[in-house]
């Protein structure tokens, strides 16, 4: 795990902490120490400050996922405002906790973002094909009557999730949890509905109003 924190006595606790729950912890007080070790690509996950002395970081998120990394990233800080948890979830991060916080519950968040990708990765190969468009849950890949759809890493993750259920309606919650996590807003899922739509077409996925969303392609 790589932890991007510049309070050394929260580095200090954290690491032996985490070094005691069996969590292997390199620890950096920097943004630009710790986009520079989250581009080797050696983590499986990043627990991420947002007031690091040199760039915030809101920026070292942007800047990790413009790289086209998809390293699962934990923001771990003070700044608790409804702005600031959206921001850190549409800039990629994966999972959002306020400072002061428990440290079981980030040794549990920790487990379980650093497991979810590698599980993703061995998913089936198959190409899910709904209406006009295919994915290719592999390479990450969505096309629409045969053009490749750009898209960011979240918003892959929320076309695959509704483009699997084979037309099924996907609850607002379950899409949430799945996508977000427990950090998610209500309103995000909305944000996030509208950026695909703009990619799929507007008819592409159906609202069922006091349910949830439908891909129809």
């Amino acid at each position: 795990m790589l932890l991007v924190e510049d309070e050394a006595r929260l580095v200090e606790s954290l690491t032996k902490g985490l070094r005691t729950a069996d969590v292997d912890v390199t620890a950096v007080r920097t943004g630009r120490d710790g986009l520079r070790l989250a581009l080797e690509d050696g983590f499986d996950i990043m627990v991420l400050d947002i007031g690091l002395p040199d760039q915030e970081g809101f920026t070292v998120l942007r800047k990790l996922r413009a790289s086209g990394s998809e390293l699962p990233v934990i923001i771990l800080t003070a700044r608790t405002s409804a702005e600031d948890t959206v921001r850190g979830l549409e800039r990629g991060a994966d999972d959002y906790m306020a400072k002061p916080f428990s440290f079981d519950e980030l040794v549990a968040r920790v487990r379980l973002r650093a497991r979810a990708r590698p599980e993703e990765e061995q998913g089936s190969a198959q190409l899910i094909r709904v209406g006009r468009c295919e994915l290719d849950p592999i390479e990450r890949t969505l096309a629409c009557d045969g053009i490749d759809v750009p898209l960011s890493p979240r918003e892959f993750q929320l076309a695959h999730l509704l483009m699997s259920r084979g037309g099924e309606v996907v609850p607002r919650a379950d899409a949430l949890q799945e996508v977000w996590g427990s950090a998610a807003r209500d309103n995000v899922l909305d944000v996030y509905i509208r950026y695909l739509r703009t990619h799929v077409g507007q008819g592409a996925i159906e609202t069922v109003r006091g349910v949830g969303y439908r891909f129809v392609g």
